[in-house]
């Protein structure tokens, strides 16, 4: 069902990618894609986009594909308007260009939102843009940008951040993440969900969560890929039975050698990524305040909600009902 009554005024909003020599293909595509598809969800042409440069015409990306684009002092933005600005391996040579840097804050003058995926940071920051804000980046980036600009306060572990009217995002696939939240301030929680649902985005993220899923971080401790398989089936069975003997039979082993071989590779114990990957899929089922505490504990295999706020505020340093207060979307919304 669409996020408005047909006496609410459909407003239409141009999205600008702003793009350069060597940009990320995916950095542009992926939010470009999530705008264009809000229009069908929506039932109008709620967003307009272009794709800007420097100098316009042909830009070539990292695939080697062009993209055609217009004059970024031809553009003209509003209020109702977001400027963002891509990534990619070109961003530091075109952050030292000052007449680019300079027209491209012309361009941000007028516009309601500003915003960059991955490394388009650099050239927010060029600009002075992230002065006085939190921002983030790709996490291998996030050092450099925090030297290359002192008056921001880089926060290298979300996946977006929105700080004053300017949002940043991490790494790549973030961008989409960041455009979904976009869309979900314009229109409501609702449509972003569809939209997801449409894209066949696994889940909506809110933007505090880490650039790094548990999974994922399992796989980059593990040099062999050892237990990869085993990780997979403990994350889609959390209320199993997950005790070392279960683990160590489902992987074919003795307890003590499964145990002894864990964490030789992982360098933790099972218990603790088991209580790891509780630990994230909760986070995950917090955002949505239909679902109660006490269920929660239930489906991702705590047992109790007290010993899920036990294992949550010693994991993440924060109650399960604190993070719920930051980062759940309001049921009003829904």
């Amino acid at each position: 069902m669409p996020a408005f009554s047909a006496t609410t005024p459909l407003i239409e909003r141009h999205m600008a990618f702003f793009i350069f020599e060597g940009v990320k293909l995916l950095d542009a595509t992926g939010p470009l894609q999530v705008f264009s598809d809000a229009n069908q969800v929506l039932g109008y042409e709620a967003y307009t986009t272009t794709l800007a440069s420097y100098h316009g015409g042909p830009v070539q990306t990292d695939t080697g594909i062009l993209l055609n684009t217009r004059r970024v002092a031809g553009v003209g933005l509003d209020e109702n308007d977001t400027l963002i600005v891509c990534g990619g391996d070109g961003v530091h040579a075109v952050s030292r260009d000052n007449r680019l840097v300079a027209s491209l804050l012309r361009a941000t003058q007028k516009c309601g939102r500003i915003a960059s995926t991955c490394t388009g940071a650099f050239l927010l920051g060029a600009a002075g843009l992230l002065d006085g804000r939190r921002a983030v980046t790709h996490w291998r980036g996030c050092e450099r940008l925090a030297q290359s600009c002192p008056e921001a306060e880089v926060d290298p572990d979300p996946i977006y951040i929105e700080d004053d009217g300017v949002w940043t995002s991490a790494g790549v696939t973030a961008g989409i993440d960041l455009a979904l939240a976009m869309v979900e301030a314009d229109h409501g929680r609702e449509v972003a969900l569809e939209l997801a649902r449409n894209l066949l985005v696994y889940v909506k993220r809110p933007g505090g969560q880490s650039q790094f899923s548990e999974a994922l971080k399992e796989q980059t401790r593990s040099a062999s890929g050892r237990f990869d398989a085993l990780h997979f089936w403990m994350r889609e069975n959390l209320t199993a039975d997950l005790r070392i003997e279960a683990l160590a039979e489902r992987s074919g082993m003795s307890a003590r050698n499964f145990a002894r071989l864990y964490i030789r590779e992982t360098g933790h114990t099972p218990a603790r990524a088991v209580e790891q990957f509780r630990v994230d899929a909760a986070r995950v089922m917090l955002e949505d305040v239909k679902l109660s505490i006490k269920t929660i504990a239930a489906e991702c295999g705590f047992g109790n909600d007290e010993r899920m706020r036990r294992s949550f505020s010693r994991l993440m340093g924060v109650t399960p009902q604190a993070y719920r207060d930051r980062f759940a979307t309001s049921a009003d919304e829904d």
